[in-house]
């Protein structure tokens, strides 16, 4: 699985190709599964350009793009976007329209209470754990662990040099995963090399505007679409497809 993640917390700063409208972000998924893209997560954006959990956003940004693709829509549920933990609890009780999946970061506060209740409302949980947390070590006593939908590895080690090596580092904390599937990633500079090592692992991995801005060889990505497309080289689809 190669997911597609459109945006993240990037917002106009970052360049006209970060889509932060639902309009936008639903004909960047498009072009992106047009790509090859299998999956999406996105970061639902209130009119100002942050990322909300707000029920009524949420609803808008997921028909959008579910009126385009019809593969798996994910958002996010981080800390950033509601820091209260019992406040972002009543913003998904209160969410009308259902995500495929939704991302929660393990290391945050709040993280087994909001996985219970997404799961209950039947979302598929992928369990956020990041590199330099404790992450792993609270994933790997949780009583929801072993019913999440994947773990999310997530490197965020950023030089192109020791990314690998703590992606594997990371791998190793979080084990067999509580026989889950597992997705892993890298961001800015180690994206690419840790998006190669998930392709020589056999393991799902992601690539977009949130993790990246640029190409392998370094040049300004034009769109999701195109780093998708190049993701799919970099991992090596073509040859585990042959």
């Amino acid at each position: 699985m190669v997911q597609v993640c459109l945006n993240g917390v990037r917002g106009a700063v970052d360049g006209a190709a970060v889509p932060l409208s639902p309009e936008a972000m639903a004909e960047a998924a498009a072009a992106a599964v047009a790509a090859g893209a299998t999956d999406i997560h996105v970061h639902p954006k209130s009119p100002c350009g942050n990322d909300t959990l707000s029920p009524r956003v949420l609803a808008v940004t997921l028909e959008a793009i579910r009126a385009r693709v019809s593969v798996p829509v994910g958002v996010t549920t981080g800390v950033w976007a509601e820091p209260d933990p019992v406040r972002r609890l009543e913003r998904v009780r209160g969410w009308t329209v259902l995500p495929d999946h939704a991302s929660v970061n393990w290391h945050e506060a709040g993280a087994e209470e909001l996985a219970a209740l997404l799961i209950e409302r039947g979302v598929g949980v992928e369990a956020g754990i990041w590199s330099g947390t404790d992450g792993a070590a609270r994933f790997a006593v949780s009583p929801v662990g072993g019913r999440v939908l994947r773990v999310l590895a997530e490197v965020t080690d950023t030089s192109a040099v020791s990314a690998q090596d703590t992606a594997r580092e990371l791998l190793a904390e979080v084990g067999d995963a509580r026989g889950r599937p597992v997705l892993l990633h890298g961001e800015d500079g180690g994206a690419w090399p840790v998006l190669r090592l998930a392709g020589r692992l056999g393991l799902a991995t992601r690539i977009g505007l949130e993790d990246t801005l640029v190409l392998p060889g370094g040049e300004s990505a034009s769109s999701n679409a195109q780093l998708v497309a190049a993701g799919l080289v970099q991992y090596g689809w073509a040859r585990r497809s042959s």
